[in-house]
């Protein structure tokens, strides 16, 4: 762990020592790209940035929820969600050899990670992170449209970004991100509308003759 480079002062309370111990961790996090390239420079995001991105949308677009939600618990979920990445990697989306075992390695990621912080707040961590996969609530509902909306307003405003991965259709990218109508109504006509552009102007191959 990073911790181990990381000298706290010898009086340091266990409760705090263990959370700083988490933080120092998470930093971790900023070292692992996704496949997703930026707007603003000629590279990939990594997991921090994406995670900085969703919490931002949460803020700017809750107006667009189909169900009231508290955004203080969708940012919780937003900022939580892909930590276990430190340990799992980042996973694509249209990487369907990848995702088989996905669940798997994130599952023990979770459990080497969270277990990092006192009980307690490792609990609840845990329980967050739960939460979004599971899609229950309308707050875990509404972070999951996020986590796909962004990567959508990327790869549209770099005219296809990883919609040009050989053999990712227009269908492909309209099932991947079908998630968001379970959120949001107006979102989810938004995305369709922005993936059908993408299709009509070559940025992602047609789903079949005459599309």
């Amino acid at each position: 762990m990073l911790a181990a480079s990381f000298q706290q002062p010898g009086d340091t309370p266990e409760r705090l020592r263990r959370q700083i111990e988490f933080v120092i961790e998470a930093d971790r996090l900023k070292n692992v790209f996704r496949q997703s390239p930026l707007l603003a420079a000629d590279r990939k995001e990594n997991d921090a940035e994406h995670s900085w991105h969703l919490a931002l949308m949460a803020l700017v677009l809750a107006e667009y929820a189909d169900e009231p939600v508290d955004v203080g618990k969708v940012l919780a979920l937003v900022v939580v969600h892909d930590l276990v990445e430190i340990y799992a990697g980042d996973t694509f989306i249209y990487d369907t050899m990848a995702a088989a075992d996905q669940d798997v390695r994130e599952q023990r990621a979770a459990e080497k990670l969270f277990a990092v912080l006192p009980a307690g707040q490792a609990e609840r961590f845990r329980a967050l992170w739960d939460e979004f996969e599971a899609r229950v609530t309308p707050e875990a509902r509404f972070a999951k449209a996020m986590d796909r909306l962004q990567p959508l307003l990327l790869n549209y405003g770099n005219r296809g970004g990883t919609w040009r991965t050989p053999g990712v259709t227009e269908g492909d990218v309209l099932a991947r991100k079908s998630v968001i109508e379970d959120a949001s109504a107006d979102l989810w006509r938004y995305a369709q509308d922005l993936i059908r552009t993408g299709g009509a102007n070559g940025w992602v191959p047609r789903t079949g003759p005459g599309n």
